[in-house]
């Protein structure tokens, strides 16, 4: 299906917020031995895990090599589980699937560029075309009109929203020069605009320590509700997170939405500092064109990394003193929902969580 040479905010369609009704959610099935340890055994039943605490409010979709296709569809057996065959480079839906737009009538997908974070000036392996034919098939598949922004680099984590106008990104991701060094901040803020139906975006200078994604904001800082977000803290002036924390800190302070609203920020501790362990390094295969795992490097740990799904939050832990705090601050946040909390570290160990490796496709 060709994709629409229109933009979708001027057909009148806008990206809604996470909390929004909901159709399913859409995963992608890890594998690859060089990112993912012990020929990606442990990852999958930590994959499994999340879907099936998905399942439990509403339908998944995942995507699953030919090659793995028998084995997901046993390890994912559940009526509200749709394993479907799938090609892709690795496993992170967020950044490699559709961005979702709708009319209140119509859904519609948009499919951005991808570049593996970086391409060929620091992105984390190649190559990387599988995963970029990945949006443009889900929206086949859902029969669902697509926007391709050829040329244009963004992934899903990069970016959030609140419904109603407002955008959050970083500046350490969205303007670093392995994305679209040939854009300025005020045209990379217009393509946001015309394809999301945003008019207004909060830059935050950086993300989290050591987020290999440049410093996706998915990781750090999201929205809650209308007017409300929740950002990753420590107040550990030690800590490599402490100044990135209060800059974002200052600027959220300093802001208002789209609709002229000041900002309410939760705080919400980080865990760690946490690290792999050599015999978790070793299980990983050495490659030429994917990353090393190594035990000194400290991994981006972060709460923030969430999903929201229909009744419920599906939220990461990490058998770290943080994870009770982080429990009953997420509960507190969302009253009518129910948290549930599903083992994080094995996806940690492959460089994001459980927002990074899900997408939402909501109701039209």
């Amino acid at each position: 299906m060709k994709p629409l040479t229109t933009l979708p905010a001027r057909d009148g369609f806008r990206m809604p917020a996470e909390w929004e009704p909901q159709q399913q959610i859409w995963m992608l099935w890890p594998e690859r031995p060089d990112n993912w340890r012990n020929g990606g055994k442990p990852a999958q039943q930590a994959f499994a895990a999340v879907a099936r605490a998905i399942a439990g409010f509403e339908p998944v979709t995942v995507g699953v090599s030919q090659a793995q296709y028998e084995n997901a569809c046993y390890r994912l057996a559940d009526p509200a589980i749709r394993v479907v065959e799938l090609s892709s480079n690795d496993a992170w839906m967020r950044d490699v699937g559709p961005t979702f737009v709708t009319n209140g009538r119509e859904l519609r997908a948009i499919d951005w560029t991808f570049n593996a974070w970086g391409g060929l000036d620091g992105g984390l392996y190649q190559p990387w075309d599988l995963d970029d034919q990945v949006a443009g098939k889900v929206a086949a598949m859902e029969r669902v009109s697509r926007y391709r922004t050829e040329g244009f680099v963004l992934e899903g984590g990069s970016i959030h929203v609140d419904g109603e106008g407002t955008l959050l990104t970083t500046e350490e991701c969205l303007l670093n020069p392995n994305r679209n060094p040939h854009l300025s901040r005020e045209q990379i803020e217009q393509i946001l605009d015309q394809n999301l139906g945003v008019s207004k975006v909060i830059w935050l200078p950086e993300g989290l320590y050591n987020d290999e994604t440049d410093g996706h904001v998915d990781n750090f800082c999201c929205f809650v509700g209308p007017t409300e977000v929740m950002l990753a803290w420590t107040d550990d002036p030690a800590d490599p997170n402490y100044d990135r924390c209060h800059a974002a800190l200052s600027v959220l302070e300093g802001s208002t939405d789209a609709k002229g609203r000041a900002l309410t920020v939760h705080k919400m501790p980080i865990p760690g500092p946490i690290h792999a362990t050599p015999d978790e390094c070793d299980g990983v295969d050495s490659s030429l064109t994917s990353q090393p795992r190594e035990p000194e490097v400290r991994l981006a740990g972060s709460y923030v990394n969430y999903l929201l799904v229909n009744g419920g939050v599906i939220m990461p832990s990490f058998d770290d003193p943080a994870d009770e705090p982080a429990r009953q601050l997420m509960e507190q946040l969302y009253p009518q929902r129910r948290v549930v909390v599903v083992p994080g570290r094995e996806i940690l160990l492959g460089g994001g969580n459980i927002h990074c490796i899900t997408q939402q496709q909501p109701m039209p």
